[in-house]
């Protein structure tokens, strides 16, 4: 019989959880480049992504849609669902919101990528700071990902427009304000998470202490972050086939000359201390996202759903 588990049961994993299993997964061995990479197919409105993995003994899909134009029909940009297998039969035990999924798995995987600097950082007086640019799921995700791992004092949230301000963050001015140049200046975590195809910031202004995570574009020519920025800092990335590939930010700086491709640190050679990240300069943490994120999450998610007691009992 195969399991469903909604939007609820997902997120119940929980962010720390989330981490954990993405550490885990590398510390055991598992290769990011040795992965399929995801298939992106045009569509009339948008795209369709599939992303396929195989690891554990587990075998699992994400189907994906983007469509840019539902924002403005009042849907969502994004719809996914996940179907998790058995490896060795290759039978279906569980079928998972892939949205909830999304929405934790890649703030697991820019936390895991950043533990120790965070941790450095949370161990000095005062708590962080955080600037957020892009105030839907994945904003919202990092920081309660962020804020499990390490205390978090105040956070900006900054969009286009400004608005309202959202439950999880302190104040949400728009970009270009005074106020969020002053933020950036003073934020510990600055996370972008949005559909620009231009940088959000200039990179100039990010302390050389700061943890920089970028998850908003998959696509080689679109980016969040500048060149200024990716020349001066440790640029992690998920993998090294994947973000020449696919990370905009990292193949476009290349492109200007301000990073040498054999600058990037992997999360394998950083689970493996093939490298280590250095003090003193940025820590940019660049992903894309790709199959075995969601694979070893969302068993995690079947896991904690499977052992979870049925109510009155």
């Amino acid at each position: 019989m195969t399991a469903t588990l909604d939007a609820a049961d997902v997120a119940a994993l929980g962010p720390a959880a989330a981490v954990a299993a993405v550490r885990e997964a590398l510390a055991g061995g598992l290769d990011p480049d040795g992965g399929v990479p995801r298939s992106v197919v045009p569509l009339a409105h948008g795209q369709g992504l599939l992303m396929p993995a195989e690891y554990g003994g587990w075998f699992g899909v994400k189907v994906a849609t983007v469509a840019p134009g539902n924002p403005a029909r009042g849907l969502r940009r994004i719809n996914a669902t996940y179907l998790l297998h058995d490896s060795a039969t290759l039978t279906p035990v569980a079928l998972l919101d892939g949205v909830a999924l999304t929405s934790l798995r890649t703030p697991a995987v820019s936390v895991a990528a950043c533990r120790e600097r965070l941790r450095a950082l949370a161990g000095r007086p005062g708590e962080l700071r955080l600037v957020v640019f892009g105030a839907g799921p994945q904003g919202e995700g990092h920081v309660t990902a962020v804020r499990a791992h390490a205390p978090v004092g105040d956070v900006t949230v900054v969009t286009r427009r400004g608005g309202p301000v959202p439950g999880w963050a302190d104040r949400h001015p728009a970009a270009g304000d005074e106020v969020v140049a002053a933020a950036v200046r003073r934020a510990h975590v600055v996370v972008t998470a949005t559909s620009a195809r231009e940088p959000v910031l200039d990179g100039r202004l990010l302390s050389d202490e700061s943890v920089v995570l970028a998850v908003g574009s998959h696509e080689p020519d679109a980016r969040e972050l500048d060149g200024a920025l990716m020349r001066r800092a440790t640029v992690l990335v998920e993998s090294r086939k994947t973000a020449l590939r696919e990370a905009g930010d990292v193949v476009l700086a290349i492109r200007e000359g301000a990073l040498d491709p054999d600058r990037l640190v992997t999360l394998a050679d950083l689970a493996a201390g093939r490298a280590a990240v250095p003090a003193g300069r940025p820590l940019v943490v660049k992903t894309c996202g790709m199959g075995w994120q969601d694979l070893v999450v969302a068993v995690a998610a079947h896991r904690r759903k499977q052992s979870t007691p049925l109510p009155g009992r």
